[in-house]
């Protein structure tokens, strides 16, 4: 019984201590995030912030993503779809992808200590990896794409490795 009781006072006082590997946590990003973004070619854009660390001797990712306010009609309600493709890399390591788990925030000059989404991952920790900066990527994507007489319409993403929300 004293174990258990043990138990929940650790996972009380820790959300990410006891969050079963894939599943979703909450936390709050560090001083110092990976800040990242891109642009869409109608005009505003997205920003990722995002960190690594260890939990449970298991890596931890935990992020936020904000939009512009200020943006095409034509990608309004795409940025979902566009951080769906998004992964996060350590040297040529792909280690996560798809970041429909990260919090969306508000626009904002500093993502340190946002209420951030987290995923636990099933890759241990290694000690190197708290030296490691990662690679936040989202790659170029074609989100509308019309041909016509007139010459058509096309939207695109692009990466520009800089956060892009602005307001």
């Amino acid at each position: 019984m004293m174990k258990k009781v043990l138990i929940a006072v650790v996972c009380a006082t820790s959300v990410l201590s006891c969050a079963p590997t894939g599943q979703n946590a909450v936390s709050r990003l560090g001083e110092s995030p990976v800040v990242t973004g891109g642009v869409y070619s109608s005009g505003g854009g997205l920003s990722v912030a995002a960190e690594l660390r260890e939990a449970q001797g298991q890596t931890l990712v935990c992020g936020v993503w904000a939009q512009s306010k200020q943006q095409s009609i034509l990608t309004k309600n795409m940025a979902r779809g566009v951080i769906d493709t998004g992964s996060i890399f350590l040297g040529r390591e792909r280690v996560a992808q798809n970041f429909l788990f990260m919090k969306e925030v508000e626009p904002s000059e500093n993502y340190a200590g946002q209420e951030a989404g987290c995923l636990l991952l099933d890759r241990p920790w290694q000690a190197a990896d708290a030296q490691r900066v990662p690679l936040v990527r989202i790659p170029r994507q074609v989100l509308v794409h019309e041909d016509d007489e007139a010459g058509g319409l096309l939207v695109t993403f692009t990466d520009t490795g800089r956060p892009e929300a602005g307001s």
